[in-house]
């Protein structure tokens, strides 16, 4: 078994409403010191809609950093006194329109290990009806709608390259009918 790392103290935090930038000092088994900087957060729900046709719903949407369009699954961030539960039903009507009889748990993910503490769960979402949607003043979608066996040619042209929507379909894949 590998040595834990000890943490010391946590050394400063800078809060924002998405997440928390912390920087701690750890101590190794060796008894060597360090300071290390991470991304905390509540975690993360993300949704994979099916559709009673079969077809998987997606959201295309502009992501800043990478100044370009992707297509992605609905997800979002837990906020301060919500459940991943309630998170995963809130981003799927805010981000594709919908709402879910059956929000079934299939898996989680830490979508990168070495940053961030995040855990992000993914939900399949069945049974849909249109709710109105309301999403936050910064994201704009436009809803797209595939059969499972398209899914993998998106991501191979790379049209599909979001992370978080790559671990999602590895993890669920198998257990959405084709």
């Amino acid at each position: 078994m590998l040595a834990a790392w000890k943490k010391l103290q946590l050394l400063q935090e800078t809060k924002n409403p998405w997440w928390t930038y912390r920087i701690e000092e750890f101590e190794l088994a060796s008894g060597v010191k360090g300071h290390y900087h991470y991304v905390h957060t509540n975690g993360s729900s993300l949704t994979i809609p099916l559709l009673d046709d079969g077809r998987v719903a997606l959201v295309r949407q502009y992501r800043y950093l990478c100044k370009r369009e992707s297509l992605e699954f609905p997800c979002g961030s837990v906020k301060d006194g919500s459940t991943y539960r309630e998170t995963a039903k809130t981003e799927l009507a805010e981000e594709a329109g919908f709402g879910a009889k059956e929000l079934i748990e299939v898996g989680e993910f830490n979508p990168y290990n070495g940053v961030t503490d995040e855990m992000c769960k993914i939900y399949l979402a069945r049974k849909l009806s249109p709710v109105e949607a309301s999403p936050d003043e910064t994201e704009q979608f436009e809803r797209i709608f595939l059969a499972p066996g398209d899914f993998d040619s998106k991501i191979q042209s790379g049209e599909i390259w979001d992370g978080m929507t790559l671990a999602a379909w590895l993890i669920a894949k198998d257990k959405i009918p084709t």
